[in-house]
């Protein structure tokens, strides 16, 4: 009855008490996004590139990744990763390494997607001026394809960012210490769920709105 009692009080001053708590969290998901986005770019750009290969065996390398990995849930990925890769190996992951292992593999193959979808929509007689310009398939591509086609991908990226970085409160089963974990764990202990998932809510908010501002105004500065 205390314990339902102090739920029902919305005490919303308690969420200042817990800041610290809330901040390591907030630490552990901006590292984990950040790293796991960086590699994920890294791995989409790739793959997405496999995906237009004339080589057989690139492409299907490279289709069998995007879609392995974009027909399961992240959530299964992570417990896979988590619990049963390292049976597998004989090696166990450090919690914030699976997570950034995680959402750089999810990412990667959403990634890989728009790098595709926007280096195909590029009007191939770009490339055959290139060529006739006396410059090899790769230089074409690098200096040609790719800056069109990355202005074309920013929007794609960044709702990929903003999904990736929402996946990160799916880590707090494979004891990441990012914000849902924290919260969770407070939880747990002070019995405050509607103030405290309301601040981690508003701390998810803060960062996808500052992250939607950011892409806005690289957007903005790329199309003048």
């Amino acid at each position: 009855m205390d314990a339902i009692g102090r739920l029902l009080e919305f005490d919303w001053f308690r969420v200042f008490e817990f800041m610290p708590e809330l901040g390591k969290g907030l630490y552990y998901t901006l590292l984990i996004s950040i790293i796991g986005l960086l590699i994920g770019f890294v791995l989409g750009a790739i793959f997405g590139l496999g995906r237009i290969s004339k080589n057989k065996f690139i492409f299907v390398l490279a289709s069998i990744y995007v879609e392995v990995v974009r027909g399961t849930p992240v959530l299964v990925q992570a417990i896979w990763i988590f619990f049963a890769l390292p049976i597998i190996i004989q090696y166990n992951f450090d919690p914030i390494v699976a997570g950034i292992i995680v959402i750089a593999i999810n990412s990667g193959a959403y990634i890989a997607e728009v790098v595709r979808g926007s280096v195909e929509s590029i009007d191939k007689g770009q490339i055959e001026a290139g060529r006739s310009l006396g410059l090899t398939k790769n230089q074409t591509m690098r200096y040609i394809i790719w800056p069109q086609a990355f202005k074309r991908m920013i929007p794609p990226l960044g709702n990929q960012f903003i999904i990736s970085i929402k996946d990160t409160s799916l880590l707090s089963v494979i004891l990441v210490p990012e914000i849902m974990f924290q919260g969770r764990l407070i939880v747990s202990n002070q019995f405050i769920a509607v103030e405290i998932y309301t601040a981690v809510a508003l701390f998810y908010l803060a960062i996808t709105l500052t992250l939607s501002l950011i892409l806005r105004l690289i957007e903005r500065r790329l199309n003048y």
